[in-house]
This record gives C-alpha cells, structure tokens and sequence, in this order.
C-alpha cells in the first residue's frame, strides 16, 4: 500500500491555502512523520499564480526531502462558472497547474465540482476549506437552468481530461458533500458524460460515508476507475475527517473490495479540522498511517 499525506494537514496547520514559506515549512513535517508521498494545492489565482514561481524550489525541496508530489490539485471554482469569460480564465489556470504537476513529477492532477451557483443563506460550503456537518439552505434564482450548469461542469471537465491526457498525467475529481458532484452515482454519471478514459475518481471515505453511502459498493460501482484514495473517519453523520478507527467506516470492507479489483493506488490520509484532534495532529496522522500499514498487512493488500 503507497500511503501519502493528503493537503488537509497543511491547510489544518497553517491555514487556507498555506503561504509559500509555510509550504515549504509543512513539506520538512511531512517528511519527519516518515511519509514519502504527499500532495500540493494552488487555490484560486493569486495561490496557483504563487506555487507556480515557487515550483522549482519546491521540486529540489521535495527532492532533499526525499518526497515524492504524487498528486496536485488547482483549486479553480471558476470553472463552472457560467460566463464563458471567467471559465476561459480558469481553464488557462489549470494548464498552468498542468506545468507545475509536470515539473513536481505528479502522476495525478485533481479538480473538484465545486459548489453550485445557488444564493445561499448563510456561510456557502468550502469558504474556507472544508467545515464538517455545514447545514445548507439556499433560494434558486427562477432563470437558474440545472441543464446548463451541468453542460458546461461536462464540457469544463472534457477539457480537463485532454489537456491532462496530453501532458501524460490522470485527471480525477473527487465528489464531496455540498458540490455538485456529492456521490458515486452522480461521479459515474459524469464519467459518462465526459467519455473520456483518462477521467477518474478520489474515493474520499470521509465524504461518501457522510452521504451514507455503502463504501465498499461504491468500490465495486467505481472498479478500476478509482485512481485515488482519501481516507478519514466519522460517525456517517457528518463530513468530518477524524483520525482512522475513530469512526464507523468499514475499513476491512473497503480495502478488501480494492483488493478484488486490484487497486494499486496512492492512499491518502485526509484528516484535520476537528475539534478536539488539532493538539495531536501529528499523532493523528502517524497512528492513522500504522492503521492502514496494520490493515494492509491483516488483509494482505
């Protein structure tokens, strides 16, 4: 099993998203607590803009470290945006997300769904990073048009794949709760609709077991097109990301239907952002990589 350290522990430590000196600052924490395998976020412009100059210093960073970026992830709502104007302009930051995870090494670039262009009442989802258990309630504009949003999250996603495809790394999308994308079906829905074999998913345990899915047939719904894992634990209540075994998700279950379907995939640990577990972040996340090492040895992985 090829564990990383998901982008969670920095923005839990330093903030969203993380400056440049507490970027290369969290990559040497990484590395202490024994992880060889990480990812990276650029969020929103002026972030990507900045971890784009910075990526050469940060690949000989990671290079000393002996870290390997197997994933990077343009953090880029604009688009679904419905203007073609503000979409154009994130497509062109996303091509440079695709030369910083070229250079990083990647194998993997990841982009969301992001949260739907409805009037929320109250704080809307992923403000600031992820809020565990965020009630929602939202007014629909009347010339809102549910087919036009998911025309252009195909067409934006379509475009993703290709240019991604092109410069030889896996594009997958992560559904999460509160975007458009929120659960396996409506991610196998997409997939479709795209068409395009280089499109994969982020099995995250954290999201989908707080949509009350079935996690291991999501893993049998998915097969061979999960490219990557996000683990963290919950009560099945709420979003929350808690260390491994502090929660209800059936891990045996899980990992023994990739096992079926011969996942040799990244593993990434996702936890943070919970009262009560940001004394002990670093435990967290060192208990809950010997958890997946302990269940990968049970189970033979």
């Amino acid at each position: 099993m090829k564990i990383a350290c998901c982008w969670l522990y920095a923005i839990t430590k330093y903030g969203y998203p993380p400056s440049i000196p507490d970027t290369f600052r969290v990559l040497e924490e990484m590395a202490a607590l024994g992880f060889q395998y990480i990812e990276l976020e650029g969020v929103g412009p002026a972030n990507m803009r900045a971890v784009a100059d910075a990526r050469h210093e940060l690949k000989r960073r990671c290079d000393d470290l002996g870290l390997r970026v197997i994933n990077f992830c343009p953090i880029l709502p604009d688009a679904v945006s419905l203007d073609p104007t503000t979409r154009q302009q994130a497509l062109d930051l996303f091509k440079l997300g695709v030369e910083v995870a070229t250079h990083l090494g990647c194998e993997l670039i990841q982009v969301d769904s992001f949260t739907p262009p409805l009037t929320f009442i109250g704080e809307p989802p992923y403000k600031e990073a992820i809020r565990h258990g965020q009630q929602f309630r939202v007014q629909v504009d009347p010339a809102f048009r549910w087919e036009a949003l998911w025309e252009v999250l195909v067409d934006s996603t379509r475009r993703f794949a290709t240019i991604a495809h092109d410069a030889n790394l896996r594009l997958c999308m992560e559904p999460r709760v509160g975007e458009i994308i929120s659960n396996t079906d409506a991610m196998l829905r997409l997939m479709d609709a795209v068409g395009d074999d280089n499109f994969f998913a982020v099995l995250d345990t954290g999201h989908q077991h707080a949509q009350k899915e079935i996690l291991p047939l999501s893993v049998e719904k998915l097969g061979n097109r999960i490219a990557y894992l996000h683990v963290s634990d919950n009560n099945g209540r709420t979003n929350e990301h808690r260390e491994l075994g502090q929660g209800t998700v059936d891990w045996e279950g899980v990992f023994t239907a990739l096992k079926k379907h011969a996942f040799e995939g990244y593993v990434g640990v996702d936890i943070g952002r919970v009262e009560g577990q940001l004394e002990d972040l670093d435990g967290a996340y060192h208990r809950s990589k010997s958890f997946l090492e302990n269940l990968a040895e049970r189970i033979s992985l």
